[in-house]
């Protein structure tokens, strides 16, 4: 049976896939959102030494007149920056007379703290284990959260994937998504730094979960000319669910609360169980002809078409259980081969092979360098909350080059295109000084906007290229040795340290490569989704 054919005859885009999309897309929304609080959660808050011979401890407040002189620390924009580990050893055992503290009392010998003070208008982590998260010997304990999150995206990607593939699309994702959510919670109670770590790992599994099951669904149900608008759709929800974060964490200053807010909501979209229906495609490669068929009537009834004859007569065969004619179940039997068998003669195959090394590379970048960029943005002048909501929505005009792109040229030359977009301006915003701060941000927006447009038509593209009844599972695990990579992402903005133009050079590095690795795939505009290996193998030939 060609499935491609079942969806000319319900209708490309109509009211069926329409509600659908709608009921689906909020849950994204969450998930991403989930996915990139960790940023606000873990992020280092201004904080100072406690001076224990000029505050009392329950009354403290960061800024002080006198802290440039008893703490070490510099002048930045006009205001003195206090160092977050040291103060001055002090000289005296009491106050003036008018308890202040002044130069005099304080020499300018430095000594380490065991207390700090933490400026009022945020809360994270940091606040709540103090001792475990401050100063620089514990830098790495911060990053370990954006690393957590990142091998639970890895973890969720082989996991859910596959059982996507196993259970079907609908019952991987309502599952994922209570995971998700009730995780999310575990964070937000969290009394230790390894609960907290753990719950972070396995709530970003829930999301990784969530984002794949659905792509999956949707890709199955729309029609080849609409196929690009899944990808399209589900990102431009992901982007706007980043923004969400910068605007939630802006008015909750709380992690605590933060992660409540974004956690908590997305339980009630398991009602979705009951409100959209499992893939008529996996329900066909799985022998449930009955339930796809009666889920191909209700869509060409929701859409106002008529299934014709040929299409039918499919269904309707004389063994009411299987409810298809022999010859259908032939073809089928030769399209539906085992995972062992499907991914042994993927094997066998030089050119899909070499695909799929190159597949792996650019999954890889486009984890790296979209997360890696969006970590960074918090080191960008101005106020890191706007800037964070910016560059989350600096992916949308990218996501609309890929849609645009993908209906008028195709996948291959924009994916090719976008990835050295971004690496030139990585480059470039890696050998601009800081004086020039206005090209700096540009440069930097534009290499966000760029990989965004990579990353959505990588998405595509890999389910394009992949055999139906392993699609899940090949794109989950694209996803999963691309996550490799990421797990670097946290540590990426810390080399700055060492040079300010390190960390856009590396994400520069990866993207020219990619954009060269891009020029083995195959080009599939137009093409049908692939039931078999030989199917996959012969694209674009």
């Amino acid at each position: 049976m060609n499935y491609d054919a079942v969806l000319d005859e319900i209708g490309s885009f109509g009211k069926f896939q329409v509600k659908i999309l709608l009921w689906i897309c909020f849950p994204v929304l969450y998930g991403a959102a989930n996915a990139v609080s960790y940023v606000f959660i873990a992020r280092t808050p201004p904080y100072r030494c406690f001076v224990d011979q000029c505050e009392q401890f329950d009354s403290a407040k960061y800024n002080q007149d006198w802290l440039q002189y008893a703490v070490p620390g510099s002048i930045s924009n006009g205001q003195f920056v206090p160092e977050g580990c040291y103060k001055y050893n002090f000289n005296d055992t009491g106050l003036i007379g008018n308890n202040t503290c002044v130069a005099d009392l304080f020499s300018k010998q430095r000594q380490k703290c065991d207390s700090w003070i933490f400026d009022e208008n945020e809360v994270t982590m940091i606040n709540d284990w103090p001792s475990e998260m401050t100063c620089t010997e514990n830098e790495w304990k911060l990053a370990l959260i954006g690393t957590a999150n990142f091998a639970g995206v890895m973890l969720g990607s082989a996991i859910f994937g596959f059982l996507a593939d196993m259970y079907g699309r609908r019952t991987v994702f309502i599952g994922s998504l209570a995971f998700m959510s009730l995780t999310g919670i575990g964070q937000a109670v969290s009394n230790s730094y390894m609960m907290l770590l753990i719950f972070t790992l396995l709530n970003a599994a829930g999301t990784a979960g969530i984002y794949f099951s659905v792509f999956v669904l949707i890709i199955e149900m729309l029609h080849k000319s609409k196929r690009e608008m899944s990808s399209v759709l589900l990102n431009y929800f992901f982007a706007i669910g980043g923004a969400l974060v910068g605007i939630t964490a802006y008015f909750e200053r709380n992690w605590r609360n933060l992660t409540l807010w974004i956690a908590a909501p997305p339980i009630i979209f398991v009602v979705d169980y009951w409100l959209i229906p499992e893939s008529a495609c996996w329900l066909i490669a799985n022998k449930y002809y009955s339930k796809a068929f009666k889920i191909i009537q209700k869509a060409a009834k929701d859409n106002k078409k008529e299934l014709s004859s040929s299409i039918v007569s499919q269904f309707k065969g004389t063994n009411i259980d299987i409810n298809i004619s022999s010859d259908s179940i032939s073809q089928l039997s030769q399209s539906e081969n085992s995972f062992k068998t499907n991914y042994v003669a993927i094997l066998k195959s030089r050119k899909l092979v070499l695909r799929i090394l190159a597949l792996f590379f650019i999954w890889g970048t486009n984890s790296l360098v979209f997360y890696g960029l969006s970590l960074y943005s918090v080191s960008l002048s101005g106020n890191i909350y706007l800037n964070f909501m910016y560059v989350s929505l600096a992916e949308i005009p990218g996501i609309t080059i890929a849609w645009l792109s993908m209906n008028k040229i195709g996948r291959r030359s924009p994916l090719i295109l976008s990835l050295m977009v971004c690496g030139i301006c990585s480059f470039i915003g890696a050998a601009v000084s800081e004086e020039l701060g206005w090209l700096k941000i540009s440069m930097f927006l534009i290499s966000k906007m760029a990989i965004s447009t990579s990353f959505t038509i990588t998405s595509v593209y890999t389910a394009e290229m992949m055999p139906t009844n392993i699609r899940s599972g090949c794109v989950g695990t694209f996803s999963t040795v691309a996550r490799l990579t990421s797990l670097l992402a946290p540590f990426i903005p810390l080399l700055k340290n060492f040079h300010d133009s390190l960390p856009l050079s590396v994400f520069g590095t990866f993207s020219l490569a990619s954009g060269l690795m891009s020029m083995l795939l195959p080009e599939t505009l137009g093409s049908n989704l692939p039931d078999t290996v030989q199917e996959a193998e012969n694209i674009g030939t």
